[in-house]
């Protein structure tokens, strides 16, 4: 099995309730950092995207 270097995200915890989102959000931040691994997300929540991500690139 090929390990996977980029993960590509759209919009992946906006069909979830407030508390499994809060713990996919941690899930996917701690698979991140332990496998240095990199996650691309589309997401339209500012206050989502401030917290997951380290870097932020903004589209109009």
């Amino acid at each position: 099995m090929r390990e996977l270097a980029v993960f590509l995200f759209d919009e992946p915890l906006s069909n979830l309730d407030v508390m499994l989102r809060t713990q996919m959000r941690l899930e996917l931040q701690n698979n991140c950092t332990a496998g240095s691994r990199q996650l691309v997300h589309v997401i339209r929540d500012q206050v989502e995207a401030m917290t997951l991500d380290e870097q932020l690139v903004v589209l109009d």
